[in-house]
């Protein structure tokens, strides 16, 4: 019997496709996080990453190629920002059909050149080939002090849950398209008041809050009024939509109010880390609660 891919979904696909990989002693993180990451100098881990993105999923040929470009290399820039990390040196590979116009790819690499200077990463290589839709493939590198990456796992009850900006209708409004990865951000942090533990928004609120609950195994309490939309965008749109990649992370309740005293980043407080066996629940307004589902986008469910 033929077992379907979209059965088990993309997670699942994931868990199959990474079970009994090989992992070295100099591997400090592998499968499971934002980034792996891998020992480096005395004094710094490296971060290695990588995102692919498809016409027709992340994009279309009616959106700006300069900013379908911008958006490759800021996802794997947003990557690097969850782990506490500074980006490095990048490769880009690239999939297009043989009838695509030559100013349209030549647009594409102007938004990933233009990103990369911003945050000082280097374009060293990659690869072409011909496909039938557009694909753009970026690995990244990135580096961390030493033993200090940020992973999912390092919540506590206790901890306060925040974000760093507004969340839904990130496709609707193109926001997508235009962030600008969270680096200066997560450096204050880590300087500052250093996350328990982080994760950037790309699956939806909901999902990758998930992903920081179930490799912590703790339960979070959300407080709906507390959470920053975008414009037009209700509840529903914050906890699913996705494709928002602000950071979302926790501290202990001792540094919270340090987090939001300061004057320089905008962080929202949405919530608290609580036991395991309470799940995930939104407070409303009047108080009522309700249990929320891990769910969020799934390339092979959508």
């Amino acid at each position: 019997m033929i077992e379907e891919i979209s059965h088990i979904g993309e997670f699942g696909l994931i868990q199959v496709l990474t079970k009994g990989l090989l992992v070295g002693k100099n591997v400090k993180v592998g499968v499971g996080d934002d980034t792996a990451v891998i020992a480096g100098t005395s004094r710094e881990d490296m971060l290695f990453t990588t995102d692919m993105m498809v016409e027709g999923g992340h994009f279309t040929k009616k959106m700006s190629p300069f900013s379908i470009g911008h958006k490759a290399l800021a996802c794997n820039i947003s990557d690097i920002a969850a782990m506490g990390g500074v980006p490095t040196f990048g490769v880009v590979s690239l999939g297009v059909p043989g009838n695509l116009d030559i100013a349209f790819v030549k647009d594409i690499y102007a938004g990933i050149n233009r990103l990369a200077e911003k945050f000082n990463v280097r374009i060293v290589g990659g690869d072409t080939v011909k496909s039938a839709r557009i694909i753009i493939n970026i690995a990244l590198l990135g580096k961390v002090a030493k033993g200090q990456a940020v992973l999912r796992s390092g919540a506590k009850k206790g901890d306060a849950v925040f974000v760093t900006g507004p969340l839904g209708r990130s496709f609707k409004t193109e926001k997508h398209l235009q962030f600008v990865p969270r680096v200066k951000e997560a450096q204050f942090l880590m300087k500052n008041c250093r996350p328990a533990a982080m994760i950037d928004i790309s699956d939806g609120l909901a999902a990758d809050l998930g992903h920081i609950l179930k490799q912590s195994n703790v339960g979070a309490q959300l407080h709906e009024e507390a959470i920053p939309m975008s414009a037009e965008a209700g509840i529903k749109n914050a906890l699913y939509d996705g494709e928002d990649f602000e950071l979302l992370f926790t501290v202990p309740e001792r540094r919270a109010e340090k987090v939001q005293q300061n004057k320089k980043y905008s962080f929202y407080k949405i919530g608290k880390i609580v036991e395991k066996r309470k799940g995930l629940f939104l407070l409303d307004k009047q108080g009522n609660k309700e249990r929320i589902s891990l769910k969020g986008y799934d390339h092979f469910a959508n």
